[in-house]
């Protein structure tokens, strides 16, 4: 179960449900696994709604793209993160600017706190 979370967008409770989904024992290791339950397991992985998964499980829901709810796996993270990001850059979204500023976008302060990196608030008198 746990090796699966080296993974990328896999962590302790999806690898759990796909464990169980394939009927494979939480604490067998990787390492001891069959190829018929590795293969299990890649297609629980890449079509996890045909296996009853619901979709407040998986972690790319409604994708403003094609609306579709998908589960993002390894490098596709990356991908979709940095395509997010250029969309909300594009559109000129709050978030988007703050993002290309380089400072805190989830509305936490900065006049005090983060003053290493990028300096926001208070400028030094010389």
């Amino acid at each position: 179960m746990y090796s699966l979370t080296a993974i990328k967008g896999v962590g302790r409770r999806f690898s759990n449900l796909v464990c169980k989904k394939a009927d494979i024992d939480l604490n067998k290791r990787a390492g001891e696994l069959t190829n018929d339950e590795l293969e299990r397991i890649v297609n629980i992985m890449q079509s996890p709604s045909q296996y009853k998964i619901p979709n407040w499980f998986l972690n790319r829901q409604k994708d403003p793209r094609d609306g579709k709810n998908t589960h993002s796996l390894s490098n596709t993270v990356d991908n979709k993160l940095r395509e997010d990001l250029e969309r909300l850059k594009k559109i000129r979204a709050h978030r988007g600017l703050r993002h290309y500023w380089g400072i805190r976008v989830r509305g936490q302060h900065t006049k005090t706190t983060g003053r290493r990196g990028k300096s926001v608030g208070v400028v030094k008198k010389k």
